[in-house]
């Protein structure tokens, strides 16, 4: 007996829903019918949500795919977004750059200062690591290739200065000084340039287009000034007087640099100890000028 009320409601409320209402358009003044319309509950309120829905997806839209979403309130500018992942990718080959550059110039001082050369080192390694007791343990097939490259080794005839430096075989250098050579480009003894003596206070100058990457005083060879040129070349000029150029300064081929001297403890008179360095090893000056 409870279940009737329920379905009578139920009955009450489809009635209201789908009755039908006559929407009139009048002329205010003379009471003229311009338009009707036949509604019911339920067709306003379907239209309603049909419209609100439109809406929705549509404001949804332009946020997601039109520029206007630039104008709303922690949207950020597309482009911006761009700059800046381009301008984060050009930081990072910067520092890269920027360190390469610092064991470069690194391993000049090394090279001036008759030290050996060092290797490039990642930033990250823990000091407190012992690094020199981990024990690799190579497979066999690694065994094999490494005495095969070895074996192969042993045949292998040691390239000659002038081979190596074959990259800059087109440049034309101009002669830093004229003079007597009193000591020649040595590998076996491990003098990596030429000396030329000279009348004292000479001027030295520049053997190609470069800047300056070295300008100051070492105990064993005195005043040194030492200059990067293009293809990977380092010009070194040893034992001057005077240094005429600063870390920086760009020089042209001839330009007077430094003044010939006897400065350092390796030294036994007035000379210049010049060396040139083709992508970090020492070639003989002397196969590209004449002194």
């Amino acid at each position: 007996m409870a279940k009737k009320p329920e379905a009578e409601d139920k009955k009450k409320l489809k009635k209201k829903l789908t009755n039908k209402y006559r929407l009139v358009v009048m002329n205010e003044d003379t009471f003229e019918e311009k338009a009707s319309f036949t509604l019911s509950r339920l067709n306003v309120i379907t239209f309603g949500g049909a419209l609100g829905l439109f809406l929705i997806t549509i404001t949804i839209y332009l946020i997601a795919f039109t520029p206007l979403r630039e104008y709303i309130p922690g949207y950020a500018d597309v482009e911006t977004k761009k700059e800046v992942r381009r301008l984060v990718a050009k930081a990072d080959s910067l520092e890269s750059e920027l360190r390469s550059k610092a064991f470069y110039i690194e391993n000049i001082k090394n090279i001036i200062e008759g030290k050996g050369l060092i290797e490039e080192y990642e930033q990250d390694v823990d000091p407190k690591k012992d690094y020199k007791n981990i024990k690799f343990k190579l497979s066999p097939e690694d065994s094999a290739l490494r005495a095969q490259v070895a074996q192969e080794d042993k045949f292998n005839i040691v390239k000659s200065e002038l081979a190596a430096s074959s990259g800059i075989s087109g440049f034309s250098f101009f002669t830093p000084l004229k003079g007597e050579v009193t000591s020649a480009f040595d590998l076996s003894e491990k003098h990596y340039g030429t000396d030329i003596v000279t009348a004292r206070n000479e001027p030295i100058k520049a053997t190609l287009d470069g800047v300056v990457v070295f300008s100051s005083w070492t105990n064993d060879t005195g005043y040194v000034i030492a200059l990067q040129h293009s293809n990977n070349l380092v010009s070194l000029y040893k034992h001057n007087s005077v240094l005429l150029k600063k870390v920086g300064n760009t020089v042209k081929a001839g330009e007077v640099i430094a003044i010939v001297g006897n400065s350092g403890e390796l030294t036994t008179g007035p000379h210049l100890h010049f060396e040139l360095w083709y992508q970090g090893k020492p070639i003989n000056a002397e196969n590209y000028m004449v002194f």
